[in-house]
């Protein structure tokens, strides 16, 4: 079996802060600076000083939420444990309670315990450094930043944020996709897609009624022309703002971008998998995280995915996955059919 690598997975793209470090208003150029400095250092670190013990697969949670304290040691201070009862921080909580949704959607829908689906007990830090701009996962833990209160608020916020990055660490322990190139930006798709779904189930939206943005009430006062980091319906919609710039995922295979930056731009051209999946999701009605993400789960889950998939070998997976759960015998199903519809429209072969 491949090992389980760690990696160091943000939901702020490098681009953005690369922008941002360059801006002629000094306090924001210096978050951005000391964000990327820390992210630097984190990315080139093995693991956390935090011990993930085994779990047991018993069909509930086993969450822990440390305060940094505005520091960079992980994991902090001890504030919140699993069963504890709503503490005055506000951001603890709002993680504790993120952590509960996300196990939630997985095991319900999927009957999948935890992120390594055998009750993996889910640790978070919050109040990461000092106008931290950025959340991360590490291989071990989820860390969020306060945001500098400008441009970027408090990343417990938006709750699919807290999904995504806690579906690194579902993919970490099942398809393990590597994380550059193509496999990189699928990677990064994975845990934007099943980031959206833990926020529309959480919500109880259909895929007609959801937002599919990624990130939304993130975005602060600073920021005029932005909507959230990512749109799954509209990439490269997402914000055009002076400060920020313009969003540069491509929805197609034709926008496709070639970049030796951010491991091969994994966080610009996940935007093409992203738009496949709301194109699936959408054509299927009803609610997204049932047959599209059933699909997109039986993939990851699967243990058949090559390490460094490539688009067209994802695609080829989900169309097989489709197949084996709902028929594609004599004629094909509603499922295989809107399938092979997203791919073509993104320009993404699947044979």
């Amino acid at each position: 079996m491949t090992p389980h690598t760690p990696v160091f997975c943000s939901i702020v793209p490098p681009h953005v802060l690369e922008r941002l470090a360059g801006s002629a208003d000094p306090a924001i150029a210096a978050a951005a600076r000391r964000t990327l400095a820390v992210d630097d250092t984190q990315r080139s670190a093995r693991a956390s000083a935090v011990a993930t013990l085994p779990g047991e697969a018993s069909g509930r949670p086993s969450r822990t939420v440390y305060d940094a304290e505005n520091g960079t040691t992980l994991p902090g201070v001890k504030v919140r444990g699993e069963g504890d009862p709503a503490i005055e921080d506000t951001t603890a909580n709002r993680a504790y309670a993120g952590l509960g949704a996300t196990f939630d959607f997985f095991l319900k829908n999927y009957g999948w315990d935890s992120i390594d689906g055998a009750g993996m007990p889910l640790l978070a830090s919050v109040h990461f450094d000092e106008k931290y701009d950025n959340a991360f996962w590490n291989g071990e833990q989820m860390v969020f930043g306060d945001g500098d209160g400008e441009l970027f608020l408090d990343f417990t916020l938006p709750v699919d944020v807290i999904g995504h990055e806690l579906a690194h660490g579902f993919t970490q322990h099942t398809a393990n996709l590597a994380y550059y190139g193509q496999s990189g930006a699928l990677n990064e798709s994975v845990s934007d897609v099943f980031g959206s779904l833990v926020k529309q189930y959480a919500l109880g939206q259909s895929a007609e009624q959801a937002d599919w943005l990624i990130g939304a009430g993130l975005l602060g006062p600073a920021v005029d022309r932005g909507t959230a980091l990512r749109s799954m319906k509209e990439p490269g919609t997402a914000y055009d703002d002076d400060v920020l710039g313009k969003d540069p995922q491509p929805a197609t295979m034709d926008g496709y971008v070639r970049t030796s930056s951010d491991n091969g731009g994994v966080h610009i051209n996940s935007g093409i998998p992203n738009h496949a999946f709301y194109l699936l999701a959408t054509e299927l009605g009803g609610n997204a995280w049932e047959r599209a993400g059933q699909i997109w789960y039986d993939v990851m889950a699967g243990g058949t995915l090559d390490t460094e998939a490539r688009f067209a070998d994802f695609a080829a997976a989900t169309v097989a996955a489709a197949k084996a759960r709902y028929g594609g015998g004599g004629e094909e199903s509603e499922e295989v059919r809107a399938v092979l519809k997203a791919w073509s429209v993104v320009g993404v072969p699947t044979d």
